[in-house]
């Protein structure tokens, strides 16, 4: 089970998984060494650093996450992993990272993005993830919660439970004013089909820089109000 704890009124996480540095473009000039001094005041014990797949605009070319594996394991104490967060290409499942880079990720997060992907149908689109995530490195489905790409939640989660893949309840997604859409009542509906199922399912931020590193305060308010078992929140490592 995953471990939070309370600072100034937010819940952040011990395990953040899913954040970005400068290396993803979106404005954000943090370093990996940013976010990992940051990462130390926050107390988070694992930082993973998830950049975006080089087919979204301004991120960084595969030869920055051919080379992670070179990266330190260790800044400030914090305990560092290396991952991507791949854009998932079509129906199929393609990602935007090949196999070689991908085998020698500790993990990779698969998400989709406008306008990389075409949304489909609800049916479409949860094949294109449970395509997806057969790849043995993908461990985590990203902010799945988008109205804008709707899905068969209890057909995903299913799927999930099948590869060892957990589903993210997204902190940005749930923010109010987030430029996703209806998350609130998907990330309802997805909770709902990991508790029927026993699924567990991971806490990220998806911070963007240093600035919301760790912090989970509405994936937490959500769950303590919905009432799912927090014995059901999980993390990779």
């Amino acid at each position: 089970m995953i471990h939070y704890h309370n600072f100034a009124e937010n819940a952040y996480t011990t395990i953040d998984l899913h954040t970005h540095s400068r290396s993803s473009g979106h404005a954000t000039q943090d370093s990996v060494t940013d976010l990992a001094r940051e990462a130390a005041l926050r107390n988070i014990q694992i930082l993973g650093i998830s950049d975006h797949g080089p087919a979204s605009m301004g991120s960084a070319g595969l030869s920055y996450f051919r080379s992670l594996f070179l990266c330190e394991r260790s800044r400030f104490g914090i305990d560092l992993r290396y991952g991507a967060e791949a854009n998932i290409l079509d129906t199929s499942g393609t990602l935007d990272i090949p196999d070689d880079i991908l085998k020698r990720l500790d993990y990779c997060i698969i998400s989709t993005h406008r306008p990389i992907y075409t949304s489909g149908s609800a049916a479409e689109n949860t094949q294109a993830y449970i395509r997806a995530m057969k790849h043995p490195q993908v461990r985590i489905i990203g902010h799945c919660d988008d109205s804008r790409f709707p899905v068969d939640y209890p057909e995903l989660v299913q799927a999930a439970l099948e590869y060892d893949v957990l589903p993210e309840i997204n902190n940005v997604s749930l923010t109010p004013g987030s430029y996703r859409k209806n998350c609130r009542a998907n990330c309802i509906q997805l909770l709902e089909a990991c508790e029927k199922l026993g699924c567990p399912v991971i806490l990220s931020s998806d911070s963007h820089g240093k600035e919301h590193l760790g912090e989970v305060t509405e994936c937490v308010k959500l769950i303590r109000e919905i009432g799912f078992p927090e014995k059901l929140i999980r993390s990779i490592f």
